[in-house]
């Protein structure tokens, strides 16, 4: 579970030094957090990051693991979808 809770993260990191590196960490967050566009887009980007590990947990035979990965991916989703909501 905790792959499932980095992985995100992971992907959410990625996507603001590639992308919007020239402002500040804690800015890109509130504006992630409260505009309707970014949340659907970098959200669903940053849960690609769990995908990639759900797809190596799954062929590496490790049942619990993607299980979990699973698990919290869908928690993650269910999350990006009440702050869509919500704003």
């Amino acid at each position: 579970m905790i792959l499932g809770l980095l992985g995100p993260l992971a992907g959410l990191v990625v996507i603001y030094f590639i992308k919007y590196s020239s402002s500040k960490f804690g800015d890109f967050l509130d504006v992630f957090i409260h505009d309707n566009r970014l949340i659907t887009s970098v959200g669903t980007l940053s849960l690609l990051a769990n995908a990639l590990l759900f797809a190596l947990y799954v062929q590496l035979d490790k049942y619990q693991t993607f299980k979990g990965i699973f698990i919290v991916t869908l928690i993650y989703g269910i999350l990006i979808l009440v702050l869509k909501i919500l704003n």
